[in-house]
């Protein structure tokens, strides 16, 4: 099976512009979407690239660009929100009707945001940090106030600063990686949708949004998801500290825990086949 980049590539015109996702797998092999998460120069295939030959061997396996990210058409709105209402236009366009989704830190988000709001599209759910609020941790952390620098004034040493925090593996952050995510960052889109999501003065409109609000955040609805859920966290991420898993775990009906040790934010990559392989029999069961 061909898993390159170019060989996954795939198109999909919508109403508001074109998804750029990845495929493979069996087309008969029942579907799975990965949803990415945010941060400089972050993409589905970059966080999904390998990752995807493992889930392709028993699933239709899709990884889903989100808009304004540098690659699929940018969309009007609030990031997570733009981002759910293509994750159904993109099921909708493919004749989906319903499938497991894997969604790493705002991808979770995403994820959590869907099966509360439309349970019917989400099967199964796999969580990889970022969902809940903090319990014990500071808010922002560590992690998100590195990027929160980033974000204001972008240049290479912050990006690298921030990708350290993000792993516990510092050997991850290759020289490769650092170009890689510096090229992507500095995309226009990309530029726009990390400004609005984690600039100092967003931040500070979204804390006074937030306490003024009426209605209550996402994580206070979580007792809402319907469908079996598997929380997965890296013990030393300082993005999202694991003692943000305590809520969801507690509120999710059907919702269980795994926390990987000597893992950072990126699961999926840090813990690649031990994350596999719990996900595979999550999802198989």
């Amino acid at each position: 099976m061909d898993v390159s980049y170019d060989a996954t590539k795939r198109e999909l015109a919508t109403d508001k512009g074109v998804i750029r996702y990845h495929e493979a797998g069996d087309p008969d092999a029942p579907p799975l979407i990965l949803l990415h998460g945010s941060g400089p120069g972050v993409t589905g295939w970059r966080n999904y690239r390998n990752n995807l030959a493992y889930f392709a061997q028993t699933h239709h396996t899709f990884i889903l660009e989100f808009p304004g990210f540098g690659v699929s058409d940018p969309v009007e709105g609030h990031p997570v929100l733009t981002a759910g209402s293509s994750v159904t236009r993109f099921m909708d366009g493919l004749g989906i009707e319903s499938a497991p989704m894997i969604g790493n830190s705002m991808g979770g988000v995403v994820g959590i945001n869907l099966a509360i709001k439309k349970p019917e599209r989400v099967a199964k759910l796999v969580t990889i940090g970022g969902v809940g609020p903090n319990v014990f941790s500071p808010s922002p952390s560590e992690g998100l106030r590195l990027l929160q620098e980033f974000t204001d004034a972008p240049d290479r040493d912050k990006l690298i600063r921030w990708l350290n925090s993000m792993v516990y593996d510092r050997s991850i952050v290759t020289d490769e990686l650092i170009e890689e995510r510096w090229e992507a960052a500095t995309n226009p889109d990309a530029q726009q949708t990390a400004a609005m999501m984690y600039g100092s003065k967003a931040f500070e409109m979204q804390q006074q949004f937030m306490a003024a609000a009426d209605t209550p955040p996402y994580w206070a609805m979580m007792h809402k998801v319907a469908c079996p859920t598997l929380l997965t966290w890296g013990r030393d991420d300082r993005v999202s500290p694991p003692d943000m898993a305590m809520v969801p775990m507690r509120l999710i009906p059907d919702a269980e825990l795994h926390i990987f040790p000597k893992c950072g934010h990126w699961v999926m990559i840090e813990a690649k086949a031990a994350f596999e392989a719990t996900v595979s029999a999550f999802l198989n069961r």
